[in-house]
């Protein structure tokens, strides 16, 4: 899984956001891109979209949102973020986000 990424105290991931989705949703991996894709229903004004994907990424992951933090990407599609917690765990749950289950 080269979109994410193992480091002390957490992990590092790669998504792509597609704003002003229908609903939301995370997964399944963007081929392509080799990226997550993160469905958002918020527009990408003033932030609203990057804080949709940390509230959704982080529900999804079973963390606090203040335990997702935005690293790259501000303004792009392809983002990077920082997710605090137990690497082992966090890696299995992206594996099968992933893979759209």
């Amino acid at each position: 899984m080269a979109f994410v990424r193992s480091i002390a105290g957490g992990v590092e991931v790669d998504v792509w956001v597609v704003p002003r989705a229908s609903r939301p949703a995370l997964g399944p991996l963007e081929p392509a891109r080799d990226c997550l894709r993160v469905a958002v229903s918020a527009p990408p004004v003033e932030g609203a979209a990057n804080e949709a994907v940390r509230e959704l990424l982080a529900k999804g992951l079973g963390v606090a949102k203040s335990h997702v933090y935005l690293l790259r990407g501000e303004t792009s599609r392809k983002k990077t973020l920082h997710v605090t917690g137990d690497p082992a765990a966090l890696l299995a749950r992206l594996g099968s986000l992933a893979e759209g289950r």
